[in-house]
């Protein structure tokens, strides 16, 4: 049976506003509230959302509550939302908003406990661990954390398989050298992760044209695919990259445009 590989749209966030960048730094506002976009994403029939606090960092703590309550009451596909959860505490604020799973990044890698934690009191399925990876050599890659500003000394692939050990039940992958560039996913980062750990692996960075999916699923290994400037600028929809992909052959969702 063909696994279906989920179409997912990413929000990063600053403030009110929905931002891009490149290479996670030059952070741009794109026109329009995160909501409307998300809610023309979910209209065209994406399988998922993920909302990225992009400025958690500078104030410690996620400031997205209000946004996730308001997408609830009208989206309904499962929504991630990771940036400033540096507790239970925090994790638990945003699930009674509306989340239906936490993404960790900064918190995880000064304390890995937390991933335990959250995966304890919510299921692993509900602890994503989010990686920002940089290539520091030939099939080598490093984590790093605050937006892709901070060094962590970390191996990317030790710290993916370490984080599903301690309880991570998914991966959110994004590839710091691919992200805004419009060049396609790090093929060769995602099948590296994805090769050595038994859960889910979310590519992100890089998606520049609907074709970019196909490669990332099938020699990369992804289970999913999260698109931001290709869907912001509305370089293509939903529909059009669920369509490629089903041509060639890769497992989704049928999705009939009411």
């Amino acid at each position: 049976m063909i696994k279906n590989t989920r179409l997912i749209a990413r929000l990063d966030i600053k403030g009110p506003n929905l931002i891009k960048g490149i290479h996670l730094e030059g952070l741009r506002v794109i026109v329009g509230s995160p909501n409307e976009h998300a809610l023309r994403y979910y209209l065209q029939g994406v399988d998922e959302l993920i909302y990225m606090d992009c400025v958690a960092s500078l104030y410690g703590r996620n400031h997205l509550g209000d946004i996730i309550r308001a997408a609830a009451n009208n989206i309904f596909v499962p929504m991630t939302v990771g940036g400033g959860i540096r507790s239970v505490e925090d994790a638990t604020q945003i699930l009674r908003a509306g989340a239906d799973k936490v993404a960790v990044n900064t918190a995880a890698i000064s304390n890995p406990q937390l991933i335990s934690e959250i995966a304890r009191g919510f299921g692993s399925q509900c602890m994503v661990l989010s990686i920002e990876a940089k290539q520091v050599g030939i099939g080598q890659w490093q984590a790093f954390t605050d937006n892709g500003r901070e060094y962590t000394g970390l191996d990317v692939i030790e710290w993916a398989k370490r984080g599903v050990a301690m309880g991570a039940g998914e991966i959110l992958l994004t590839s710091i050298d691919r992200e805004g560039t419009r060049k396609g996913f790090d093929i060769e980062l995602v099948k590296a992760v994805s090769q050595e750990v038994s859960v889910p692996v979310i590519a992100s960075g890089g998606m520049g044209q609907p074709e970019d999916i196909i490669g990332v699923v099938r020699e990369g290994g992804a289970d999913a695919a999260a698109m931001a400037d290709i869907l912001h600028y509305k370089r293509a929809e939903i529909g059009e990259i669920r369509a490629i992909a089903k041509s060639a052959g890769l497992g989704v969702r049928n999705y009939e445009l009411s």
